[in-house]
């Protein structure tokens, strides 16, 4: 090699004081608002759970006193046994429904695909009021739980049922993915072989899913787990953890137990977020460079049973929603369904519920841009820039954690730490600024994956050869990074905005009168009796993120035809 080449191996880009800043400061900005909105206040949750009342230290004592009374025995058996109910019924459907969108070849995949995921757009208590419309004291279809050995809907029924409609899009996508690349040798070998449909299935395609498969189950297992609308609203007097900690801290003020339950909830999921990081690290590539993308062929008989399938699932899915928009629009059901806007206008006339709406739309905003620029830019520090080494391991681990937090535990923790009368953040508390940050918190971990692996897509040499020419780092950000992200800060941004309006369970605790959530006025609603103008909040949060989801996707199809033109240009 020449000395000239050498030369330029050897050859470091400039250091200029706006890379030094946006590595330094970015990374210690990200780092302390982490640590400020996440890991300060679950360590308070730690230290209040071995705390009295009066602040005194009394180690192990409320754990030992919970554990040890009956409410802990029925409650942690009843979470554990609507955990388990619910994963067992969703998995196997929605495993059933990804395989035959991405393994037949039944007409029309998209909108069976839309559908699947539309739940994702409602709160989990729409299908809680849907079902009580069905299946309640004057539900329509109240004669078929006879068929099943039922005598009400209320309880565990209901709370399964409704469970499995809200967790179901999300354990099909997962299974999408698992399901979506497959290596045709394998199949072809196995039908050289003269091998059955029955055992390809048995010995490929599900050994090629198990830990997609894996992944589903935690997911589900663990929203079961923490979920907080529907056994309010549909659960009747089957009390779960998760009402236990509402109870505690709402009704009796008790946050010291109210900690001790958190912990004790948080538990399981952190041991799901355990199983499903690191089991999948032992599954080898399913495809190689060698590899043949498996496409599905007709078969007749197959494909018309899973047509049938989808169908079938489908309908259950737009009754449920359908039946939840219906009873919003008549006036005393079931004894005069005639058309009427009494429950909106009562809700918004009456209840207070228009403030609660505007809110929602607030701080669904204020999370769909705050948080997409928070997280895009936090991903853009750690995977972009240099230097500030010692904190990007915490860093690292900060912005994974709040996928093993349930939103309750969140919730509690920021109650204890930003209502502490010594705080200097203690402001905060009431105010529709806490509602963000924790919405943000709440869903940070997909969203900074996201931002992360579309941020790994670009080549690290834009940066260097920026530095060598003396070009600031915001200049190389705005001209190329962003641009070429542009579609992932949408959908980051999208999800964001979806989530806040739905949310119920991460906000239930830190909300004041006057920033009240549609989400929590569904349930203040119910527990006044007024199914119908919950029913309809609920109609409202569903139209809204779908308007929005709508209205993002027109947008970013048109920034991307005026800003990336290069797009069309590239096969």
């Amino acid at each position: 090699m020449s000395t000239a080449a050498v030369a330029v191996v050897d050859a470091r880009p400039p250091r200029i004081w706006a890379d030094w800043l946006a590595a330094r400061g970015g990374i210690v900005l990200l780092f302390a608002g982490l640590f400020v909105f996440l890991t300060l206040p679950l360590a308070m949750l730690f230290v209040r759970s071995v705390q009295d009342k009066a602040g005194a230290t009394v180690g192990l004592a409320n754990f030992a006193s919970y554990l040890a009374s009956p409410v802990f025995a029925r409650s942690g058996l009843n979470t554990l046994t609507f955990a388990v109910l619910t994963t067992a019924i969703v998995v196997p459907l929605a495993f059933g429904f990804a395989y035959a969108i991405q393994r037949t070849c039944i007409p029309l995949k998209g909108l069976w695909r839309n559908i699947a995921l539309f739940p994702i757009l409602a709160p989990s208590m729409l299908a809680a009021l849907s079902f009580i419309y069905l299946f309640g004291n004057q539900g329509a279809l109240k004669v078929m739980l006879g068929w099943f050995g039922l005598t009400t809907i209320y309880g565990l029924p209901g709370m399964v049922l409704a469970m499995s409609f809200a967790a179901f899009p999300h354990a099909v996508m997962i299974l999408f993915a698992a399901l979506s690349l497959s290596d045709a040798r394998l199949y072809e070998a196995a039908d050289s072989l003269g091998t059955s449909e029955w055992r390809k299935f048995m010995t490929i395609t599900l050994p090629g899913a198990r830990y997609g498969l894996i992944s589903a189950t935690m997911v589900v297992f663990t929203m079961a787990v923490s979920e907080f609308g529907v056994p309010k609203v549909i659960g009747g007097n089957y009390n779960v953890l998760a009402i236990d900690v509402y109870k505690q801290v709402i009704g009796q003020q008790n946050f010291n137990i109210g900690a001790v339950v958190r912990l004790i909830l948080l538990v399981p999921a952190v041991i799901a977020y355990a199983i499903d990081w690191t089991v999948p690290r032992r599954q080898q590539a399913l495809l190689t460079a060698r590899s043949v993308i498996y496409r599905p062929r007709p078969a007749r008989g197959r494909d018309r049973a899973a047509l049938a399938f989808v169908l079938a699932v489908s309908t259950v899915m737009l009754v449920v929603i359908g039946m939840a928009v219906f009873g919003s629009f008549v006036k005393v059901w079931p004894y005069n369904l005639s058309f009427t806007l009494n429950h909106y206008t009562y809700g918004f006339e009456d209840a207070g519920v228009d403030n609660a709406y505007r809110n929602s739309i607030v701080m669904a905003l204020w999370c769909a841009v705050l948080g997409a620029a928070i997280t895009f830019a936090g991903a853009y520090w750690l995977e972009k820039t240099k230097g500030g080494d010692v904190m990007r391991g915490p860093i690292r681990l900060q912005a994974m954690m709040p996928m093993a937090v349930p939103g309750m535990v969140l919730g509690i923790g920021y109650i204890l730490f930003f209502n502490h009368p010594s705080n200097p953040l203690n402001f905060l508390y009431g105010t529709m600024t806490i509602l963000v940050a924790a919405t943000v918190v709440h869903f940070y971990s997909s969203s900074h994956l996201t931002a992360l692996t579309a941020l790994k897509q670009l080549d690290n040499e834009f940066e260097s050869v920026s530095a060598s020419l003396k070009v600031p780092f915001y200049k190389t950000f705005w001209r190329v990074t962003l641009p070429v992200c542009l579609p992932t800060i949408i959908d980051i941004s999208r999800y964001y905005f979806v989530n806040a309006m739905t949310t119920i369970s991460a906000v239930v605790f830190l909300y004041s009168p006057k920033t009240t959530l549609a989400s929590i006025s569904i349930v203040q609603l119910d527990e006044a009796g007024n199914v119908g103008s919950a029913a309809a909040m609920a109609t409202l949060i569903v139209a809204t993120s779908a308007v929005v989801t709508v209205l993002s996707m027109v947008v970013e199809g048109w920034l991307l035809r005026r800003t990336q033109a290069w797009r069309r240009l590239v096969r």
